[in-house]
């Protein structure tokens, strides 16, 4: 049994988790451009209200919304209602990420990257999932990293926490699938952003958020639960994954120089 993909973007209802910038704002942008109504969701309310006054009034929401605050969550959420009555995808984008390794290891950075990156994507779940269920229908697509496929240098705490959101979409998927909703699980390579210009280091394979943003958009349209870009990356971290612990620590040391 396989999942449900998209036939059209225009005229479905989807709400953008993390649209100020990068990934969120390039998958905001194409969905407009595709002719959907989106909703516009970040903690920055200017550069959603920026983006929203390139597109007809009819067709964007702006919502201020912080994924670590439920109540905010939920009031983004039945706004949505209030205008567009029901929502076909939630695209969740929005994450955390600081670069750390254990000698700098701060218990306040990782519990932040926990509360935006793994329970963030878990409030949304929670509260659109209601009338998913009820209607038989709907996509779920959250935004992952290859960083959650294996241990890496500098992700102490993000690395965990996008792993667990692997496991997380994992079970979704299993759960779902059956009533009818889709569940996308997005791992992106490295892409330029705000948070990989942090980075002092040689990023492979580094792609443009436009280019990830067709590719997850692409994704979700074909019905695809693991949506990784680009291949030429994350098949080789994929092939990491299956290697003994030695074999794996030892390829890292040698070609992940940091």
């Amino acid at each position: 049994m396989n999942q449900l993909g998209i036939g059209s973007w225009s005229g479905k209802r989807v709400w953008v988790i993390g649209a100020s910038s990068g990934i969120g704002e390039a998958c905001s942008k194409a969905l407009l451009a595709a002719g959907a109504q989106v909703a516009l969701s970040s903690r920055r309310i200017a550069p959603l209200t920026q983006l929203a006054s390139t597109a007809p009034a009819n067709q964007t929401l702006v919502l201020s919304a912080d994924v670590t605050h439920a109540e905010q969550m939920q009031s983004a959420y039945q706004e949505i209602i209030k205008n567009w009555g029901c929502l076909d995808v939630l695209l969740f984008v929005s994450g955390m990420y600081v670069p750390i390794r254990a000698d700098e290891f701060e218990i306040s950075i990782a519990e932040k990257t926990i509360d935006a990156n793994l329970l963030g994507p878990m409030r949304a779940v929670a509260i659109v999932l209601p009338q998913m269920l009820q209607n038989h229908s709907g996509h779920i697509a959250i935004v992952g990293s290859v960083a959650g496929y294996s241990g890496l240098p500098k992700a102490l705490a993000y690395g965990p926490s996008k792993a667990a959101i692997i496991n997380f979409c994992e079970t979704l998927y299993y759960d779902l699938l059956p009533k009818g909703i889709s569940v996308h699980l997005i791992s992106p390579g490295f892409v330029a952003t705000e948070a990989t210009a942090q980075n002092d280091f040689e990023m492979p394979a580094l792609i443009t958020s436009e280019q990830a943003a067709h590719e997850i958009l692409s994704g979700i349209q074909k019905g695809e639960f693991d949506i990784h870009f680009p291949k030429r990356f994350t098949r080789f971290m994929k092939f990491l994954r299956i290697l003994p612990y030695p074999l794996y620590f030892w390829i890292v040391r040698r070609f992940v120089r940091i």
